[in-house]
């Protein structure tokens, strides 16, 4: 019997001895926090370019419709080069500026204009920075510090700015959920009519939905991905729990519960 422990003794001891070594020949790559940018009068035309690269792939929300081809214009690789000849008289820089924060005033030809005010969402630093990325598409950076301060007022007192990284929450005591999914442009992926294409599910399709899932799907839209919808996983931002209030969440599950 002792002969039999020791041999599963000497097994155990041997293949953890065996993992151990091969866990060590493993290159260890020492891990490091992130350095904050500093998007204040001294920023580089490279941090704002970096800083906007994360916000249009991140919490922008921007690759939801840019870039699929059917919803909004691909702006990579482009954006710069045509922004300065969209309107005339108009710079590159302030033409891209306006079309996020004024979305309706320049709708490109062949689209619909679902795009929402992107200053209630994004902070002044945030805007500027994702100008510059844009402008970097193809043209030339002319974003600089000077714009940001010139634009230094929170956004959730009603101004265009804020400080880098805050969240805008969507409207002030806002309450209405049709207004609310406008504000928070949830009408440029989820369609308002059953069967038409989008990048998520339709409103109607949701109304069989527990309010449970659909709560937690909004404020951590990575723990599930819809049925069918597999190709866009990752594009909704994850933002909108820190956009809305107790009371704006809920009124927006029970819309989408009750699919009104």
């Amino acid at each position: 019997m002792w002969r039999t422990n020791l041999t599963v003794a000497l097994l155990v001891i041997g293949t953890l001895g065996v993992y151990t070594a091969v866990a060590n020949l493993i290159p260890q790559v020492e891990s490091a926090v992130p350095e904050e940018v500093n998007l204040g009068a001294d920023v580089t035309a490279e941090e704002l370019v970096a800083a906007g690269e994360q916000v249009y792939g991140g919490g922008g929300g921007c690759t939801a419709c840019h870039g699929l081809g059917t919803r909004a214009p691909d702006l990579l690789g482009v954006a710069g080069s045509v922004c300065a000849e969209r309107q005339a008289d108009v710079s590159c820089k302030d033409y891209l500026y306006e079309s996020l924060v004024n979305p309706i005033a320049y709708v490109v030809e062949g689209f619909q204009p679902i795009m929402p005010d992107m200053s209630r969402t994004l902070a002044s630093d945030e805007l500027w920075s994702l100008v510059a990325f844009l402008q970097s598409q193809g043209g030339e950076v002319t974003v600089t510090g000077a714009d940001l301060e010139a634009n230094a007022e929170p956004a959730a007192s009603g101004g265009e700015g804020g400080t880098a990284g805050a969240a805008a929450p969507a409207g002030s005591g806002e309450s209405n959920p049709a207004a609310l999914m406008q504000t928070l442009g949830c009408v440029a992926c989820h369609a308002a009519e059953a069967g038409a294409a989008g990048v998520g599910p339709s409103v109607p399709a949701m109304a069989d939905l527990e309010r449970d899932y659909i709560r937690r799907s909004i404020l951590d839209p990575a723990a599930d991905t819809a049925a069918g919808f597999e190709a866009f996983a990752g594009t909704m931002p994850a933002t909108f729990g820190q956009q809305l209030t107790a009371a704006q969440l809920e009124a927006l599950v029970g819309h989408l519960a009750g699919g009104e």
